[in-house]
């Protein structure tokens, strides 16, 4: 058996205002669960999923506030300076600009709405 494909799974404080954002900074598109048992909205963008859940009031505590670093999410991506450009065109708060990292991946970070940040990028050779 092999594991084929991952989710993310973000709570959200308002889950449409959440959407919204993906769906207009950073191109995925939308599909609403909301009236099912558990109400949620999975968003998608070519392979990538992302399932917004209501938080219940909750504030999202990023990773980095959380664990002292780390991303909320990282996707795999083989262009990464035209991604970078197209997000930087819908005003989306680029964190660490497009560059090699000490761990050798070639990756850029970014800002979500609830203060996520994620991470798209490759491993170079």
């Amino acid at each position: 058996m092999n594991l084929c494909m991952s989710h993310c799974v973000f709570p959200a404080l308002d889950i449409n205002a959440t959407a919204n954002f993906y769906v207009t900074c950073l191109g995925f598109k939308r599909v609403d669960f909301l009236n099912a048992i558990e109400p949620h909205i999975c968003l998608y963008r070519d392979a990538i999923e992302i399932i917004l859940t209501q938080s219940k009031g909750q504030s999202v505590i990023p990773n980095r506030e959380l664990y002292g670093y780390g991303y909320d999410a990282y996707f795999i991506t083989d262009n990464q300076q035209v991604l970078q450009d197209e997000f930087e065109k819908s005003n989306v708060k680029i964190i660490r600009r497009l560059q090699k990292t000490d761990y050798h991946n070639h990756e850029f970070v970014v800002e979500g709405i609830d203060g996520r940040w994620i991470g798209f990028g490759i491993i170079e050779e």
